[in-house]
């Protein structure tokens, strides 16, 4: 693994900038690819978080194409790898840990590559969907839960050797497993959600309630949920009920569903979906 530093990364050049594969922790699946754009920044940042029902069979390379996109329309594209679930330390809460530790690094590589982290918006599908909104809410975990020590970000220097979670300007789930209560109800891929938090809902609810964004209510960050109506790996009642419940508490969510769109249509870079993903990404960032 590339050492921590960032200004130590090899980079390779793309059509759009630089594309450096980037360390954020010493494990060996804690690291990211960031997609730069060609003009100077500062880059609003997106981070792209891939999905799988959080399993080690499926990897970043779900959304390289999501990312090359992003960097062709001015945007840092932040593709983050993380434990999952069948990886050395990966399910609770590895798993969640790692995509906090991974956005809070942000922090870190911004000078060097001129991010912009008043702008900084995560992009998640499926599982990964989950994850986007519940970096939105980790202000709310309990300080008593194992997740409360996502809070602690890589010192930014040392007198500071730890700071809140990175604030986000909004938040996009792309078919995303939002509601790990109803995911477990709905028993989705067989049992998923049991094998990432280690319990059923009824046996450890106190990590549903500290891993789950519809739990979480309300976030007080702006939240776009898309989703299509033929998403067969996903029923489309998890964002509808995530959508009502977000609403009841008046909390800022748009809802999007669109018809004879699967589960990844969404991830497809030349879709109707995704050009729909990025007016979101707009409005949320201020340039819409």
């Amino acid at each position: 693994m590339n050492s921590l530093n960032p200004d130590k990364q090899a980079a390779n050049t793309s059509t759009s900038g630089e594309t450096l594969h980037l360390a954020y922790g010493p494990e060996y699946l804690q690291f990211g690819e960031l997609y730069l754009p060609a003009a100077p920044g500062p880059h609003p940042t997106v981070i792209l978080i891939h999905g799988g029902y959080w399993r080690a069979r499926y990897g970043l390379d779900l959304m390289t194409d999501l990312a090359g996109d992003l960097a062709t329309r001015g945007y840092a594209a932040w593709n983050i790898e993380y434990r999952r679930v069948g990886d050395a330390g990966g399910g609770w809460p590895g798993t969640l840990l790692d995509v906090a530790l991974a956005t809070d690094y942000l922090r870190i590589l911004a000078p060097t590559y001129e991010l912009d982290l008043q702008r900084v918006v995560p992009i998640g599908h499926s599982a990964g969907g989950h994850l986007a909104l519940w970096l939105a809410a980790r202000q709310r975990i309990a300080r008593n839960s194992p997740l409360a020590c996502s809070h602690i970000a890589p010192p930014v220097s040392n007198d500071q050797e730890t700071a809140p979670p990175l604030a986000l300007a909004g938040a996009i789930s792309l078919a995303g497993v939002v509601d790990l209560e109803l995911a477990w109800r709905l028993d989705l891929s067989n049992g998923a959600v049991v094998e990432l938090l280690a319990g059923s809902f009824t046996d450890v609810p106190e990590r549903y309630a500290a891993a789950s964004p519809a739990a979480m209510l309300p976030l007080g960050v702006p939240q776009v949920l898309i989703h299509g109506t033929n998403d067969a790996n996903v029923p489309l009642q998890v964002s509808q009920a995530y959508a009502a419940a977000a609403r009841a508490v008046n909390d800022p969510v748009a809802y999007i569903e669109l018809e004879s769109i699967d589960h990844f249509d969404v991830i497809d870079p030349h879709s109707r979906a995704w050009t729909i993903t990025i007016e979101e990404l707009q409005k949320l960032i201020g340039q819409g």
